[in-house]
């Protein structure tokens, strides 16, 4: 949500729509390189939802997690990255207010999703590290998935209220051209704390409780090397190194969704205290939305199961009889 708080009658005078100064091949260059953007996000992620759907070596409770927010980076890139290059390149808004509004509604209900997504994440990763027993008993994939449906449903409701309470279903794009909505004092407040404090903390609380339980795994593997046998001492030193080794991967994926998070909630915090200025705020959403394209990276940097995925995906593979039965973890 943006918390910037914009006077209406003033609205026209701060988002102007300037001439446009760039020559036509850099205007061309532009169009192309958000084309490749908004392509690298749709088939990156599109990649992962195969990936965690067709194989049932990945069918767990966290990789439910991670399609969830393969899905929302996914819509992303088919639903709102088209529009916002467009908006950025022409300066201008060209798809009139009532889209405006749909437009605004989707990014919030996806920015939501992406941070809860995000704390989701956090939490399984520290249940599954400090009570791996009980995780394994209590935490199913259709419990996730009712999780991840009411997570879905909750910030639907969430953003339907904020847009009627506020008036932006009347006032979204009210000046030509242009795609803005207001927030009041009182859904200023709310809404930092709902869809940024809390999760954020949640995030950094857990994770921080998560490397420190990978910290006391690495000690009881190096203890088991002293003390087991050696087929014992493998199985466990095997199974401790894939968790040390998931909360690592996953703690890389909150960094680089904090880091594309956090210019855009500066931006909107400074916003009601500066001049609210068009092409920063396009840069910062911009800034926000390429977290979507770089997740899929990161999961095919380190994930090896997602690097063979790929490559059965690309080569058709899946096709294939039993397929889906692929070893891909291996």
């Amino acid at each position: 949500m943006n918390v910037t708080e914009l006077n209406l009658s003033d609205c026209c005078e701060h988002f102007s729509c300037p001439e446009r100064s760039v020559s036509p091949a850099v205007y061309i260059l532009l169009y192309v390189c958000s084309a490749a953007v908004v392509l690298l996000t749709v088939c990156g992620n599109l990649l992962v939802i195969i990936s965690v759907l067709h194989f049932k070596q990945l069918h767990t409770p966290t990789n439910m997690l991670v399609l969830a927010l393969a899905v929302s980076d996914f819509l992303v890139g088919a639903l709102l990255m088209p529009f916002m290059f467009i908006w950025m390149i022409e300066s201008c808004w060209m798809f009139g207010r009532r889209f405006c509004t749909f437009f605004l509604l989707l990014g919030g209900v996806f920015l939501s999703l992406s941070i809860y997504n995000i704390a989701l994440i956090a939490v399984d990763r520290y249940l599954a590290l400090s009570n791996p027993f009980l995780y394994t008993n209590t935490i199913s994939r259709r419990t996730m998935s009712i999780v991840i449906y009411a997570n879905w449903c909750i910030w639907l409701v969430y953003v339907l209220a904020f847009f009627y309470f506020n008036g932006n279903f009347n006032t979204a794009s009210l000046c030509p051209r242009e795609c803005v909505y207001i927030m009041n004092e009182v859904w200023s407040v709310i809404d930092l704390v709902i869809t940024f404090i809390f999760p954020l903390s949640v995030i950094i609380i857990l994770y921080s409780r998560v490397f420190l339980i990978a910290k006391k795994h690495a000690t009881a593997i190096r203890e088991l090397n002293n003390h087991t046998r050696p087929q014992t001492q493998k199985i466990t030193s095997h199974s401790m190194k894939s968790e040390r080794k998931a909360a690592k991967v996953l703690g890389i994926l909150v960094s680089v969704f904090l880091a594309c998070l956090l210019p855009y909630f500066i931006y909107s915090l400074l916003g009601g205290v500066i001049e609210l200025q068009l092409e920063t705020f396009q840069k910062v959403l911009i800034v926000l939305y390429l977290n979507s394209t770089i997740n899929p990276f990161i999961y095919a940097l380190f994930y090896p199961w997602f690097r063979r995925c790929i490559k059965l995906i690309i080569t058709l593979q899946i096709f294939q009889t039993d397929s889906a039965l692929i070893n891909v973890l291996t």
